[in-house]
């Protein structure tokens, strides 16, 4: 099974210095010991170097393009890439207009059309009211994963 991480997720995972950075992690490991495999869109990628290499007065990490190339890299060998493909589009279209999404939250309709087209069905995010309007999409905010329970010895 499959979830998506959602930018904001992404990008306190390799902060740090970021309060929720544990947190994070702690949720990774715990969705792939239960059997999910955590994946990202491809404007995961564009949303991650766009905060990435942008300066820290304005928001952003402050890394230069070589460490967001490498951090890019790595992502590739750890989370599945859900493609951009030729449904995207339709259907992020059709959510938009039928959910009336406006303003930035066009982006998180786009993370929605792209998991329709690829059937997933989470999102792992710090944002979880933002996908409220969304049926069918469950998401989950990293720090109400709990770690899952040891096995049992046998004596």
């Amino acid at each position: 099974m499959l979830c998506l991480v959602d930018t904001n997720v992404l990008l306190r995972a390799l902060d740090r210095r970021h309060p929720h950075c544990r947190t994070v992690r702690r949720a990774l490991i715990m969705l792939r010991r239960q059997g999910t495999q955590p994946c990202l869109a491809a404007q995961d990628l564009v949303e991650f170097w766009a905060v990435a290499t942008r300066t820290v007065d304005a928001n952003g990490l402050g890394m230069s393009c070589a460490w967001a190339a490498i951090q890019i890299a790595r992502m590739k060998r750890f989370f599945v890439i859900l493609a951009e493909n030729a449904h995207v589009q339709p259907e992020w279209e059709r959510l938009v207009a039928q959910h009336g999404v406006s303003g930035k939250k066009v982006h998180d309709a786009r993370l929605v059309a792209t998991m329709n087209v690829h059937r997933v069905s989470r999102i792992l995010t710090f944002n979880t009211g933002d996908f409220s309007r969304f049926p069918g999409v469950m998401a989950i905010d990293p720090s109400s994963i709990e770690p899952a329970p040891e096995p049992q010895q046998r004596s």
